[in-house]
């Protein structure tokens, strides 16, 4: 008997490739009433190329939280600057971690949220105030009121979807089942069953 892993899963390989990017409590896209429409597949690549830097508000220290899977992945497979915040940590994966977003060094390019629903607005206002170049609400993330604040101050504006696929995906590093197979290879793989 085999399990399929989906295809959006943001599992690490080993050992606990159960863990996906998604938010506990995340809506149905289908059911949920949306209106916004956000960047096509060029536009997101074209956005993760020209960005340098990302911040990960809501960073976290537990191994069980898709930020802290999102934010391994970013240190050590992409070229960005990482930058973490959460004021309730000094420290998550060897890296400093800032209370707020108004605390980094850096204006970051891409501010990737990992916050409840009713805390994006106020984390999209953050973003602006310090002048991001971007907004990203992680998979099983969506607030309208959040994007239509960003974009209307100048943000691109990304959401319901992970950072770590959306890189993976665009620069190889991300199989058909959603981990990572070490191979870049434009033939599509045969799974053995």
């Amino acid at each position: 008997m085999s399990t399929s892993i989906p295809a959006d899963s943001c599992a690490l390989p080993a050992p606990t490739d159960a863990v996906a990017c998604a938010l506990p409590g995340a809506t149905d896209a289908a059911t949920s009433g949306r209106t916004w429409v956000g960047p096509n597949q060029q536009e997101r690549f074209a956005l993760l190329r020209r960005s340098k830097s990302i911040a990960i508000v809501g960073a976290s220290n537990n191994p069980a939280r898709a930020s802290y899977f999102v934010t391994t992945y970013l240190l050590s497979s992409s070229p960005y600057d990482v930058y973490l915040v959460n004021p309730r940590e000094t420290e998550i994966l060897g890296q400093p971690v800032y209370a707020s977003l108004a605390d980094l060094p850096v204006v970051p390019d891409v501010v990737d949220v990992f916050r409840k629903h009713d805390d994006l607005p106020g984390v999209a206002q953050e973003a602006i105030d310090v002048g991001a170049k971007a907004l990203w609400l992680q998979l099983g993330s969506w607030n309208e009121e959040a994007a239509a604040l960003a974009e209307s101050a100048g943000l691109s504006v990304v959401m319901d979807r992970c950072i770590k696929i959306e890189h993976a995906r665009f620069h190889g590093g991300l199989h058909l089942a959603g981990f990572d197979t070490g191979v870049i290879s434009s033939k599509r793989q045969v799974l053995a069953r």
